[in-house]
């Protein structure tokens, strides 16, 4: 190895600062990557870190020696979660009218029980009360011969019972045809899926004449895809012939009382358009 000549000097890296600035860009990179990884931002906190980091950045400075980073400290608005609704009169109606539909629907329930009688008794007929209503599962063979959707006089009967009962509800009503998974092909009906689709019709129907609203009531055919047993036994397949009636009790949301109010210090007015400013020509206009 050549010795250094005596009286040469060391060359002087003048660069030596990269080091340092990679080294912080680096670990900056890796903060805001954690930071990504862990937080589930939504648009108004978005914007107030953007706006933050953008600041930041642009008030950046390296002194004159070039191996100083100065960072002035950054202020982040914090998020305000908003108000608890101020009209606490409204949340009380909703849980009034939530308490008045469950004891009409448990009322209706116990009615249609009665009217049904015997049937309700020996399982021909299921009445049932859910989260979202009322169930009636009528077996098929207590309403049609087989291979028909025409109702018997004792079937028309019951029905006009049950409709009765349901004329003096609000509440939308769904009535599914369904079959097993024997096929059939007639005239009138080519499949089952005619045949369910009819037999819901014709119940469809004698509840309009019973004064059941028709705007509250939906038909629907599901031939053998919704079985409730094994087809594979004659008792099975006795089950899933049926007629179904769904009560709904869907609770619709409170009406909002005028437009919802931001508040001065929310982000999200951040991202909001600014409001154009209204003439006196316009102003004074009704």
């Amino acid at each position: 190895m050549a010795r250094r000549r005596r009286g040469e000097e060391e060359h002087e890296n003048h660069e030596r600062w990269l080091v340092s600035y990679a080294d912080f860009i680096t670990l900056l990179f890796a903060f805001f990557v954690v930071m990504y990884s862990l937080s589930s931002v939504n648009e108004g906190k978005y914007r107030v870190l953007s706006d933050s980091i953008v600041q930041a950045f642009r008030s950046l400075n390296i002194n004159d020696s070039g191996q100083q980073l100065i960072l002035p400290p950054v202020a982040i608005t914090p998020v305000v979660k908003p108000a608890p609704p101020a009209n606490a009169e409204l949340q009380e109606a909703a849980e009034s009218r939530r308490r008045q539909t469950a004891e009409q629907m448990r009322s209706m329930a116990d009615e249609i029980r009665r009217v049904m009688g015997v049937l309700s008794q020996n399982g021909q007929v299921s009445v049932s009360e859910g989260a979202f209503g009322i169930s009636i599962e009528i077996n098929a063979a207590l309403l049609f011969a087989p291979g028909e959707a025409s109702l018997g006089t004792a079937a028309s009967d019951a029905l006009r019972a049950v409709a009765q009962v349901l004329a003096a509800s609000v509440f939308p009503i769904t009535i599914e045809g369904h079959t097993d998974n024997v096929p059939i092909n007639t005239y009138r009906f080519p499949s089952n899926w005619e045949l369910s689709a009819s037999r819901a019709s014709t119940v469809t129907r004698l509840f309009i004449d019973s004064g059941v609203r028709p705007d509250r009531l939906t038909a629907a055919g599901y031939a053998d895809q919704r079985p409730v047993a094994d087809n594979a036994t004659e008792e099975g397949r006795g089950r899933n012939r049926r007629v179904t009636i769904l009560l709904e009790s869907r609770d619709a949301e409170p009406t909002p009382v005028g437009p919802a109010v931001i508040q001065p210090n929310d982000p999200i007015r951040s991202i909001l358009p600014s409001s154009p400013p209204v003439s006196d020509s316009v102003a004074g206009t009704e």
